[in-house]
């Protein structure tokens, strides 16, 4: 079942599986409609992407990049290098960047005093503190400069793709941006890596000194299962937000940036996020059984069998009931040889109408180093013909 076609683009490889399922159903509305001139919105099991819109496009991430302020700081707890009753020492640059006499958002932590490490992380999070997010890259890194470059690494370590990192708190700076993509991949990152410390962006208000601060996220307060993350404002990328909600066992993740009011944060969030929940249903889908390969370099088999770990569910619109299915194997090729059975090889992407998931392939069998004689000619193979098949 499947008919193979091959680009060649560079140095990748793409081998496209067309599975039809059945007949195509009545089509579906291209894409949903919203305010944000960004936007993203994604199912955490599955990779199912609902929702793209100027999704890979870097922004002026505001506030929302504070989002790797707290990753690094969640990465140093884990580690041991950084307790949560460890003190923070408010510098007179943290404070006059970031506190009370920059009129930004604040913690108001009083300048060369100290804070608590848990008191930092809510701060930021609850507050979107600036004071308290220099103050805590200060701690780790040195300087917030010096902090900026170990965010940038951290992105690159989880595979960010259009993001730049010019300072811990998303106040406007040439080069810091991220996409709406990264911010959810980021977003995804922190709920999977650090769920002990997760909590925190669910708590509804945060108490310091004669301070209340109510969490900026509209959404935590309303009992529709929202339980994170962050939200946003500069002038120049206007009010955006990064979300996060379970229910009914679906965990959903949204990014949108570029609303023109406040109010539409919550307004536009709830309304594609209630679109999604209920215009697409789970099927289960048998890949096991497919036949999926990849092309092998200097290898005893010129091919390889691929296979995802288990069957896969995946999001069909609810109108449709015998929707097209189709799906491509991607990776980077030749393989070279030797492989190990059940090693990443490639990525498996699906698309269902307006939504696109991917899964990981692995190799269904090894593959050992054939002689440098047959090496040799599959290097020569390739020189002529591009690994045409």
């Amino acid at each position: 079942m499947g008919l193979f076609v091959v680009w060649f683009r560079g140095f990748w490889l793409v081998l496209a599986l067309v599975c039809l399922f059945s007949c195509r159903g009545a089509a579906q509305e291209e894409g949903f409609a919203t305010k944000a001139d960004f936007a993203f919105l994604m199912d955490v099991e599955t990779n199912t992407v609902f929702l793209a819109k100027n999704a890979d496009v870097p922004m002026a991430p505001a506030s929302m990049s504070k989002l790797m302020t707290v990753a690094l700081v969640f990465e140093a707890l884990k580690a041991g290098k950084l307790k949560l009753d460890d003190q923070v020492f408010m510098s007179v640059n943290a404070w006059r960047t970031g506190g009370a006499p920059s009129r930004t958002s604040a913690m108001f932590v009083p300048v060369k005093q100290k804070i608590s490490v848990e008191q930092a992380l809510r701060g930021i999070i609850v507050q979107s503190g600036n004071d308290a997010s220099i103050a805590i890259a200060e701690h780790l890194s040195g300087s917030e400069a010096a902090f900026a470059k170990a965010m940038a690494a951290y992105g690159k370590k989880i595979g960010l793709k259009n993001s730049g990192f010019k300072n811990a708190t998303g106040l406007p700076a040439e080069g810091h941006v991220m996409s709406a993509r990264d911010l959810a991949i980021l977003a995804r990152h922190l709920i999977v890596t650090y769920p002990e410390y997760y909590p925190y962006f669910a708590e509804k208000e945060f108490k310091y000194r004669r301070y209340r601060f109510l969490n900026r996220n509209p959404l935590v307060r309303l009992d529709e299962g929202y339980d994170g993350l962050k939200t946003g404002y500069t002038k120049e990328s206007k009010y955006g937000i990064v979300v996060s909600l379970k229910r009914d066992g679906r965990r959903l993740i949204g990014v949108f940036n570029g609303l023109p009011k406040r109010e539409d944060r919550r307004k536009e969030v709830r309304k594609v996020v209630e679109w999604a929940l209920t215009s697409f249903e789970p099927r289960s889908v048998d890949m096991l059984s497919s036949d999926l390969s990849a092309r092998v370099w200097g290898g005893t088999k010129d091919w390889v069998s691929l296979v995802p770990k288990q069957s896969l569910k995946i999001y069909v619109p609810s109108d449709l009931p015998a929707p097209e299915i189709l799906g491509e194997v991607i990776y980077q090729g030749p393989l070279k040889a030797p492989l190990l059975e059940g090693a990443v090889a490639a990525k498996l992407r699906i698309v269902v109408e307006n939504t696109t998931q991917e899964v990981e392939l692995y190799t269904a069998e090894p593959v050992e180093e054939a002689h440098f004689i047959f090496r040799a000619f599959d290097s020569l193979f390739y020189m002529v013909f591009g690994w045409l098949l």
